[in-house]
């Protein structure tokens, strides 16, 4: 993540644009997909960062992991996506290893995030992707959502290929130790006619893809269509709603984003990978967290069939 003068999480504050076709929420009723669901079932893990928005800029949550898998175990979630400043505390390893076997919820994976278009930035990230995956591997995690960084204008046909040749470096050291990478997107890097995505895909077009469907919309793409489009190589995604203003909702399923499409897209193309649910907040929530999380991972359940 990059400290400081970016925000993992930057808030869109107008989604006046956004295609009708993405809104459709209550289109079609839930229980028409549920139950024709029967694919393969997908494993619905939960991104802590929910909680590591409390802890600006550095979005550390460490001193509040206990409440973490405690709640995100009480939802009925499967596993626990971290964030890479979590893995770079000294006492990572015993920690989250104690917290594993406390709880019986596994560390599904992290996200992480880096400037990788900047080449004076590639041996401090090299370097830190070595100590992250090193130590992600030790609590048993298999993923890794790589966010490639906003340059905040669009990238140069040189800053692409600096990010793509970091890109590949980052998938050797994920190789060696066990974890697989996937391409996790914001919205620079599917605003401009996808500029930046499609230059990573030019490059490396076997990537592997973790998207998260609500900055996707953000960002004004279709995830239906995104789905029968790149659902080839998606092996992961987040699910996050908004109401039709574009403020996030507490649950999923509240909002205005047409989640049973979405569900049916992912059935038409046999979608095998894993899925996290991601809370956000852009006012103190009403209910408990935990129970939003156990709210948004039973309409997943009804929806999705997971």
């Amino acid at each position: 993540m990059k400290q400081n003068n970016y925000s993992r999480r930057r808030f869109i504050q107008h989604t006046a644009a956004l295609p009708g076709a993405l809104l459709l929420h209550g289109l079609f009723n839930k229980n028409t997909f549920a139950a024709g669901v029967k694919n393969a079932v997908v494993p619905v893990y939960a991104h802590l960062w929910v909680y590591a928005s409390r802890y600006p800029p550095d979005w550390d949550c460490t001193p509040i992991m206990n409440e973490v898998f405690s709640d995100l175990k009480y939802a009925g979630m499967q596993g626990i996506e971290v964030m890479e400043i979590h893995l770079r505390h000294n006492d990572a390893v015993d920690r989250f290893n104690q917290l594993i076997q406390q709880y019986s919820l596994p560390v599904s994976g992290a996200s992480y995030y880096g400037d990788m278009w900047n080449k004076n930035e590639h041996e401090r990230i090299l370097d830190d992707l070595e100590l992250v995956t090193a130590r992600l591997h030790a609590i048993g995690g298999t993923m890794l959502g790589i966010t490639v960084g906003d340059a905040k204008h669009i990238k140069t046909e040189a800053e692409l290929d600096a990010q793509a040749d970091l890109l590949k470096k980052a998938m050797v050291i994920c190789a060696k130790n066990n974890i697989a990478p996937n391409l996790h997107n914001h919205t620079f890097e599917v605003e401009n006619g996808m500029h930046d995505l499609k230059g990573t895909l030019a490059r490396i077009p076997d990537i592997k893809l973790g998207p998260d469907l609500n900055w996707l919309v953000r960002g004004g793409v279709d995830p239906v269509w995104f789905i029968k489009t790149y659902g080839h190589q998606m092996v992961y995604m987040h699910l996050r709603d908004q109401d039709a203003t574009g403020k996030w909702t507490e649950v999923v399923g509240e909002g205005v984003i047409d989640f049973p499409a979405i569900a049916q897209a992912l059935k038409a193309i046999n979608y095998s990978g894993k899925a996290a649910i991601e809370l956000a907040f852009d006012k103190p929530p009403v209910n408990p967290v935990r129970e939003d999380w156990k709210m948004s991972r039973q309409y997943v359940k009804e929806v999705f069939g997971w």
